[in-house]
């Protein structure tokens, strides 16, 4: 095996070993040599190569979103590295472990006119949990060059070169070692910049360091019942509680904490999409529920009816805009959020952040409580049935549009699929239907950019034994086409581009419609499709203009095949807003 003779590079990638960071994404570059030469060359590690730093981010990003451990990224100095932020901040809001390690110039190369060289220490300060900036080496090769000169530093003349990079190798591997096991612990982004001095690429037979084993452990606080007493006294006499859940991993609560929920008379449990939770008396399609309320004339009454005096939250970021505006408004009196590391105050009402994990708290907090009777449940029960009957009637009657595709899509996908959702339309629409409950629902709603999610998509299936589905709009599609630029897409995986020929959800939103101002500069009409995209990057490729093709191009669709497969379909772009915004007066 060959190695670096670098000791920064072989450090770091010691330690990533150790640690058990094991996928490695790198895109090419020389200043980065070290590293590519030492992750590489050691049969540990997988390594991908991917051209476009911003894809390769997100691609990492999406290994890392299903591992639930850090992935690294690797590439050479300059705006390579700025091509990273959009996952970065995407990791950042959706905790999930992000491993960043960039090559640098020495700090004697900066803001001196040399090519690929920009600021990089600390670039990222507002986005991520610890940059740790390494010191260059200190090699004897270059001290003798100067070490007869009149510039040779007094330092170096006092100390041995073998002391000074004791120091410096002492600084480096903890700076390395805090960087990885914040990852790991805090669920996060880091960024490790490391300076390389020229020669890049001289490798040796063996390590030229030895690092012991260091390994930084979490300290998670204990649960103690009589802590909970308070609460516990509230949650007693109160007959209107809500659980809201935003993106949670799945299978991470326990079906016996759910069950009791669930038969609590006085509460109800609205989930996302993204909260892969499931249960009959829960609440899926939170905007079925509230948007119609909004329209009707006797909004406030049914709002009151609906406000909680206990809310309990817990997952990351939510996406139905209705129930923000709903809380913010019909406020609760106790807003308690269950997370191990941050509580945001959504809806300006927090009153408890529980730093430990919903699963472990609920476990010990709900046997302790009692279940209050009423028909605070039930109400909502009755009135969610009416809704989801009002749901179906309303597919009955409506043309081939985008809200009629979903459907048909979310009955075709098979069992135990990992869904991959884009941003935008994509989510929204999702969050009007009731998914199969064996499928694993995942989307970025860490910062909700459309940029990145066919990279994430790709990623994310690579772990992952069964096959997985991404759903996107034909902007989020084009946006991130480099993503097909990946030599690591399995014949498994399958993507929907619903193409409506510009950003659908500007048509929703309050503006003046149907104007060249507004076609060029909001909804960005287009005529592009995916067809020679596919072709160049070896998908099938299926396409559907009308609701009899889609039906028979979903069939085909699924079935197994050589190559990735992605299925185009049209929908009318003038209509597809009509249909959307009738559906919540239909409901009403």
């Amino acid at each position: 095996m060959k190695y670096s003779n670098i000791p920064a590079a072989q450090t770091i990638v010691q330690l990533c070993k150790q640690k058990n960071i094991q996928h490695i994404i790198i895109s090419p570059g020389s200043r980065n040599a070290p590293l590519t030469i030492g992750f590489s060359e050691d049969t540990f590690f997988k390594t991908y190569s991917i051209v476009d730093e911003r894809c390769a981010a997100f691609f990492a990003m999406g290994i890392a979103q299903q591992l639930r451990m850090p992935t690294a990224v690797v590439c050479t100095s300059g705006s390579a590295l700025l091509n990273y932020y959009p996952a970065i901040s995407e990791a950042f809001y959706s905790d999930i472990p992000l491993l960043v390690i960039s090559a640098d110039r020495p700090d004697h190369a900066i803001d001196i006119g040399d090519g690929q060289t920009i600021r990089q220490k600390n670039v990222f300060e507002n986005h991520i949990l610890y940059s740790a900036n390494l010191k260059l080496d200190i090699r004897k090769e270059f001290v003798k060059i100067t070490e007869d000169g009149k510039n040779t530093p007094s330092i170096l003349k006092e100390l041995s070169v073998d002391n000074l990079q004791k120091g410096v190798q002492h600084f480096n591997e903890f700076e390395i070692n805090k960087a990885i096991d914040l990852a790991s612990q805090k669920k996060g982004p880091v960024h490790i910049n490391v300076p390389f001095e020229e020669p890049l690429y001289q490798m040796v037979d063996k390590p030229l360091v030895e690092i012991g084993v260091r390994s930084g452990k979490a300290v998670s606080p204990e649960l103690n019942s009589e802590d909970l007493r308070p609460y516990l006294d509230i949650w007693n006499s109160s007959k209107r509680k809500m659980i809201l859940v935003g993106v949670n991993f799945p299978e991470q609560i326990d079906q016996e904490v759910l069950d009791i929920l669930a038969e609590d008379e006085s509460v109800v449990v609205f989930t996302e999409t993204t909260s892969n939770l499931y249960h009959e008396k829960f609440f899926p399609g939170i905007d079925k529920i509230i948007a119609p309320i909004e329209k009707t004339s006797g909004s406030d009454e049914l709002f009151s009816k609906l406000q909680p005096d206990v809310l309990i939250t817990f997952g990351g970021l939510i996406v139905s805009k209705k129930i923000k505006a709903f809380l913010r408004k019909y406020q609760p009196k106790h807003h308690w959020h269950i997370d191990q590391k941050k509580a945001y105050d959504t809806f300006f009402c927090l009153n408890k952040h529980f730093q430990v994990s919903p699963n472990d708290l609920l476990k010990l907090f709900l046997p302790q409580a009692i279940q209050v009777t009423g028909d605070y449940q039930k109400y909502w029960l009755d009135i969610q049935n009416k809704r989801r009957e009002k749901h179906r009637a309303y597919l009955n009657q409506i043309p081939f549009t985008d809200f009629k595709v979903f459907d048909h899509i979310f009955n075709s996908v098979p069992d135990n699929y990992q869904l991959q959702l884009s941003n935008s339309s994509t989510i929204r629409y999702a969050q009007l239907y009731e998914l199969n409950p064996t499928l694993k629902v995942f989307c970025n709603r860490g910062t909700s950019g459309i940029d990145g999610s066919t990279s994430t998509a790709i990623g994310a299936a690579l772990p992952e034994a069964k096959s997985t589905l991404l759903i996107t709009g034909d902007l989020s599609f084009f946006y991130d086409s480099n993503a097909l630029w990946n030599n690591y897409i399995k014949s498994s995986f399958r993507i929907i581009v619903i193409n409506n020929s510009g950003g659908g959800i500007f048509r929703i939103l309050p503006g003046h419609k149907n104007t060249d101002n507004f076609d060029t500069y909001f909804e960005t009409k287009h005529t592009l499709t995916a067809d020679h995209l596919c072709n160049m990057f070896g998908f099938e490729y299926l396409k559907a203009e009308d609701e009899d093709e889609a039906k028979k191009g979903l069939k085909r669709f699924f079935e197994e095949s050589k190559k990735p497969k992605l299925l185009e379909i049209f929908t009318p772009r003038q209509l597809n807003d009509e249909v959307l915004l009738g559906y919540f007066e239909f409901l009403k």
